[in-house]
Parts: structure tokens; C-alpha cells; sequence
């Protein structure tokens, strides 16, 4: 019996990973076709919520996210970012180490990840003027947990990841959001469990993948002073938003 129901999983995951490469076989034409013609960002977060409906994600979405908004929320899984791009068409902020991956790299730039180095202080300037140009034309996600929690607690919030835009125009909205899993435990991606591991857990589960996205209200006022005010007033809704305690001081 356990070896039928392994089996059966196993088929589960090469079904679902054949879905997704079908998938990509079906839009990667049109989609290298409207980049040449400037509209690369139409296809991609299509895709990407495609592949959170494969892999077994209902999504529901409570609020709405707003127009070029940077969104600010908590971060449990790989899983995040295919539901947030259908959900909202928001790009990423990621770290520059992805770059490395010259494959990851060019995904990632297929809809318009924002690569940011966050410890050289000296390219915050640069890397502003390129969050404002990114939020001029679409939505923009930053997970200020810098990792992936267990949905147990919130995570400290690190201000630094907020250098890039402590120095925003005020007629940017910041917006945070909270991923709300049903089965949050069973989904995250923490310890040192590896993401091979991981992908094949959620790829393999028979019961659907329940979340609830909750666009919160938007930062305002003394809320959107510097950095560390941002990182504490998002967290603070989050943390509200989703009924969790938030695990260490902010950093």
C-alpha cells in the first residue's frame, strides 16, 4: 500500500512537471515575439499563476493590489512568487547572487526581476533610480523576511532590504500583503531542507494547496519616514493580518 501511494505520487509530480514544460513549449513564441515589441511583461505573470493552478494552489484574494505599488509581505515558499506574479502582475526584488545562474538569471528577467545588491551602500542611489523606474511601468515585491518562514511566526523583518527605496518619491505607495496557507506548515520551505525536497512535497500532495492573499491597506504618514519605519509598520500589519506573533526584534 505505502509503495502504491509512493508510485502514484511520483506520477503525480512527472504529470504536473509535463504540464509545466507543455506549458512553456505553448507560450515561450509569443512571448520572445511581444518582447521584441516592448511587451515583455504581458505573458509572464499569465505563466506563472498557470503553474500555481498545476502544482494544486486555489488561490482567493481579499483586497486589491494597487496600481505600481511596492508590495511588502511575508514569504513561506518557492510557491510565493507564481502566486503573487498571477495574482497581482508584480515583478520581484531579488538578490544579486541569482544572477549568477545564468539560467535562473534569464527567467527571472522574463518578467522583469529587479536584481539588487543589498550590503554596498555606495549603489543605493542607482538602485533607487531603478525601483523607480520599474514601479513607473508595474508592480514591484519585496520579501523583507529574507528568507522563507514556517508560517508559525513572523520572521524580524530586515530594514536593510529597504535601503533601496528609503529615498522614494512620497507619491510611491507601499503596500504590504499577507500569504495566508491553510496548511502553512506543510508547505514552507525552512531548516535545511533542500529545494529539490521541497518542490517534489508540494508538487506530490493530493489535497489542494488553500490561500488566502490579503492586500492590507497601504503605509501613510509617519509610517513611510525611512526604512526602519517601513519594515516595522508593514510587520505590524502582517503580523495582524495573519494573527501571528512576530518571532525577534527588528533588525
Amino acid at each position: 500500500m505505502s509503495g502504491d501511494r509512493l508510485g502514484w505520487r511520483w506520477l503525480l509530480v512527472y504529470g504536473r512537471v509535463s504540464l509545466w514544460v507543455l506549458l512553456f513549449a505553448l507560450v515561450i513564441v509569443p512571448h520572445l515575439l511581444l518582447s521584441l515589441l516592448g511587451r515583455r511583461d504581458l505573458l509572464p505573470p499569465l505563466f506563472l499563476g498557470a503553474l500555481a493552478r498545476i502544482a494544486g494552489v486555489r488561490t482567493r484574494v481579499v483586497g486589491k493590489p494597487l496600481p505600481h505599488a511596492l508590495l511588502l509581505g511575508n514569504h513561506l515558499s518557492w510557491i510565493d512568487v507564481l502566486v503573487l506574479a498571477g495574482a497581482s502582475r508584480t515583478a520581484f526584488v531579488a538578490h544579486a547572487g541569482l544572477s549568477d545562474h545564468l539560467a535562473l538569471e534569464w527567467l527571472c528577467l522574463q518578467n522583469d526581476t529587479l536584481f539588487v545588491t543589498r550590503d554596498q551602500r555606495g549603489t543605493v542611489a542607482a538602485q533607487v533610480g531603478m525601483v523607480v523606474e520599474r514601479l513607473g511601468r508595474r508592480r514591484l515585491t519585496i520579501f523583507p523576511e529574507a528568507t522563507t518562514g514556517d508560517g508559525r511566526t513572523l520572521l524580524p523583518f530586515r530594514s536593510s532590504l529597504l535601503s533601496a527605496v528609503e529615498r522614494l518619491p512620497h507619491d510611491i505607495t507601499v503596500q504590504p500583503f499577507a500569504l495566508d496557507f491553510e496548511d502553512a506548515k506543510a508547505i514552507a520551505w525552512v531548516g535545511d531542507e533542500p529545494g529539490l525536497t521541497n518542490f517534489r512535497k508540494i508538487m506530490a500532495r493530493t489535497k489542494p494547496i488553500l490561500l488566502t492573499i490579503r492586500f492590507l491597506e497601504p503605509l501613510n504618514g509617519a509610517e513611510l519616514t525611512n526604512r526602519k519605519t517601513m519594515a516595522a509598520a508593514a510587520q505590524g500589519r502582517i503580523a495582524a493580518a495573519l494573527g501571528l506573533e512576530i518571532s525577534a526584534p527588528l533588525a
